[in-house]
C-alpha cells in the first residue's frame, strides 16, 4: 500500500481494512465451499487444510483478471455462497428478537437483501485486499456438539499484518454450512445484529424501512482493536 499523508493516507488505511475485513470473511466462506464439493465426507478442518492450495492458486492466479471482469467475480461468489452459507439461519440471527414479528414476506426480503450485500462486499474485497499466506492453525478447539463445528485459520498479509479468522459451521441435511464469522476477534455476526437491532430503532421498528436501507459494516477502530470473539 503507498504511504501517503494526512487525510489522504486515513482514507487509504479505511479503505485497506474495509477490504481486509471483506477478503478475510469471504476467504472462510470460499474455502468451505471448495472443499465441501470435494470432499464431503471429511471434517470441516480436513476440508480447509485440503482445499487451500487450490482456492489461492485459482483466485491469486486470476487476480488482475477479476480486478477487470467483476461481473464475473460477483458470480463466482455467489455460486459459492449458495452452497455453503445457510443465509436463513443468518437472517434470522441478525434479525434478533425481531425476526418473530417480521412477516414471511419481510423475513425473506430481508434474506435476499443481506446475501446480496455479502456478495458486493466479498467481491470487492477479493480485488482489492493483497494476502501472502492463508494457513489452518495446528491446535483447533473440540466441539461440544456433534452438529457444530468452529474452525480457525490465519491470513498473512502482504505486510506481514496477521489476522485470525474463525468461523462457525452447523450440521444442516448432512452438509456444513457456515453460519458466522469472527475476524480478528470481531464476531460479524453480532455486529450485524446490533446493527440491525440500532437500525430498528432509529426508524420506529419499521420493518421495510431497515430493510430497504441495510448498508452493513465494521468500524475501523473495531478492526484495528480487536475485539471480543
Amino acid at each position: 500500500m503507498t504511504i501517503v499523508h494526512g487525510g489522504v493516507m486515513r482514507v487509504a488505511y479505511r479503505r485497506y481494512l474495509s477490504a481486509a475485513v471483506a477478503l478475510l470473511a469471504a476467504l472462510a466462506m470460499l474455502v468451505v465451499g471448495s472443499a465441501q464439493a470435494q470432499q464431503p465426507s471429511q471434517t470441516p478442518e480436513q476440508l480447509i487444510r485440503t482445499s487451500i492450495d487450490e482456492l489461492m492458486g485459482e483466485i491469486e492466479g486470476r487476480r488482475d483478471y477479476f480486478a477487470n471482469n467483476v461481473d464475473e467475480l460477483e458470480a463466482l461468489v455467489d455460486d459459492n455462497l449458495d452452497d455453503i452459507a445457510d443465509f436463513r439461519y443468518i437472517g434470522a440471527s441478525v434479525m434478533g428478537r425481531y425476526f418473530q414479528n417480521a412477516t414471511p414476506e419481510q423475513r425473506s426480503r430481508f434474506v435476499n437483501t443481506f446475501r446480496q450485500t455479502l456478495i458486493d462486499t466479498y467481491t470487492r474485497g477479493l480485488v482489492t485486499f493483497d494476502y501472502r499466506e492463508l494457513r489452518v492453525l495446528d491446535s483447533q478447539r473440540e466441539s461440544r456438539h456433534d452438529d457444530q463445528a468452529s474452525v480457525a485459520m490465519e491470513v498473512v498479509a502482504t505486510n506481514g499484518q496477521v489476522y485470525p479468522v474463525s468461523y462457525s459451521l452447523r450440521l444442516s441435511d448432512g452438509e456444513w454450512k457456515v453460519v458466522n464469522v469472527i475476524v480478528n476477534g470481531i464476531n460479524l455476526g453480532l455486529t450485524f445484529r446490533n446493527q440491525f437491532d440500532q437500525a430498528m430503532r432509529d426508524h420506529g421498528r419499521d420493518y421495510d424501512a431497515v430493510i430497504d436501507g441495510w448498508a452493513p459494516e465494521v468500524g475501523v477502530e473495531e478492526l484495528e482493536e480487536g475485539g471480543s470473539a
